[in-house]
């Protein structure tokens, strides 16, 4: 951090509640670095699901900051993590994004390591070279039902299990380990990742923002709080279908109602089952389902989307047909990696059961849009006439959960 710059414990300390975050906390390096340590290093990161790792032998790399993972699939189908590190000269084991192997080989020296991280081979070494010693550097890993977390840190949280024991049943239905990637796309975002995460906590900007993703969705399920008449009897039409989805759903044993526990854990988290507008089947241009297959053991089109959202980086929606899954990944102090998935039964088939463009279409435009609108924000905040804002305590209260978290979370990483 240099001289100029304010010290990052005043500057957690004198953030106002209510208010958006000052200048420094989106732009300087010093700050990036001490969210890579206290925030990405210490607690649980989505990376991917395990359709991404299928196999025996499949595994799966991630940068997280100037952290390296490797996820592996081992041979008795449990999921293994490690640094993505060659214990002999550093070398980078795995480039690929995804990659199936019989023992993972660094290209280097050809040092070999089983999918449990055990040094197999390493050729040229003394007699008394202890090969037990050198065996990969694991990583605390995860799976929330078919959803992927690692924890960098020497100690993970010990709350993991306690969200996946709630969150657990409303997921299961869906069937993630059932299901198969049908595509993939990154967009680097042209701003610091907690304006990714900001952009992503609130509907204020929905209306204006995102016409394809608003035919299908209620910015009301996302913490927009409607002014005026019209807009409050679409919020009570609103809250009565959700009145009329939730009870379906208890009828067919699938939990539905809002779980928020965004900024008073450690591993922060909400969910709830939300309706869809107009055939309320899917997130999709036309509201309908995009593939033939339902998910899991569903039988129903009609389920609305499944929010859940986990702090610092992911949100996930799950409707009947397929599942979109997001990660944002930090990269510099100005741009950030988000990762988006989608998600069909292991059984359907492109250009049969669904067709890629009517599958993707609401999101790959709902992404495209927000991106700009958080480049907008980093052209803003860079400047000397920013200030921090008053946040919308009725329509943006939950952009207000995620930088209370963020702020707590790097004061207790600084006490130690």
């Amino acid at each position: 951090m240099t001289d100029s710059t304010p010290k990052l414990p005043g500057l957690l300390a004198r953030r106002t509640r209510g208010m958006t975050l000052e200048a420094p906390f989106y732009t300087d390096p010093a700050i990036h670095h001490a969210d890579l340590d206290l925030i990405f290093a210490r607690h649980w990161i989505f990376v991917g699901v395990e359709p991404e790792i299928a196999e025996p032998g499949d595994v799966m790399s991630v940068d997280i900051g100037n952290h390296a993972v490797l996820v592996a699939r081992d041979d008795d189908m449990e999921l293994r993590a490690f640094h993505n590190v060659c214990r002999h000269r550093g070398a980078r084991l795995i480039e690929a994004r995804h990659d199936s192997v019989g023992n993972i080989v660094c290209p280097y020296h050809q040092w070999t390591y089983g999918l449990d991280g055990a040094l197999r081979h390493a050729g040229c070494m003394p007699r008394d070279f202890q090969a037990e010693r050198h065996g990969l550097r694991h990583v605390h890993v995860r799976s929330l039902e078919g959803l992927i977390f690692v924890c960098l840190a020497e100690e993970a949280p010990d709350d993991f299990e306690d969200m996946a024991r709630i969150v657990g049943p409303y997921i299961a239905p869906h069937g993630i380990t059932r299901c198969k990637v049908a595509h993939t796309e990154d967009i680097v975002e042209p701003g610091n990742w907690k304006l990714t995460m900001e952009n992503n906590r609130e509907c204020y900007h929905c209306s204006a923002a995102h016409p394809e993703l608003t035919r299908s969705i209620f910015a009301e399920g996302f913490g927009f709080a409607p002014v005026g008449a019209a807009a409050e009897a679409q919020a009570a039409r609103f809250q009565a279908m959700i009145g009329d989805l939730h009870a379906r759903c208890q009828l067919r044993g699938i939990p539905s109602g809002e779980i928020e526990h965004l900024a008073d854990r450690i591993t922060g988290f909400r969910t709830e089952r939300l309706p869809l507008e107009d055939a309320g089947e899917s997130e999709t241009l036309d509201t309908r389902v995009a593939c033939k297959k339902l998910l899991g053991d569903l039988s129903e089109t009609r389920l609305g989307a499944l929010s859940f959202w986990t702090q610092p980086n992911s949100w996930h929606h799950f409707m009947s047909d397929h599942i979109v899954t997001f990660a944002v990944f930090p990269l510099t102090p100005e741009t950030a990696l988000l990762r988006t998935t989608w998600l069909v039964h292991q059984d359907a088939v492109e250009g049969v059961d669904y067709d890629l463009s009517n599958l993707t279409a609401v999101w790959h435009a709902t992404n495209a849009q927000d991106s700009a609108l958080v480049g907008k924000a980093a052209d803003g905040v860079r400047t000397s006439g920013y200030r921090p804002g008053p946040y919308s305590a009725d329509t943006e209260g939950l952009v207000e959960k995620f930088c209370a978290w963020y702020i707590d979370r790097m004061q207790a990483g600084l006490a130690g």
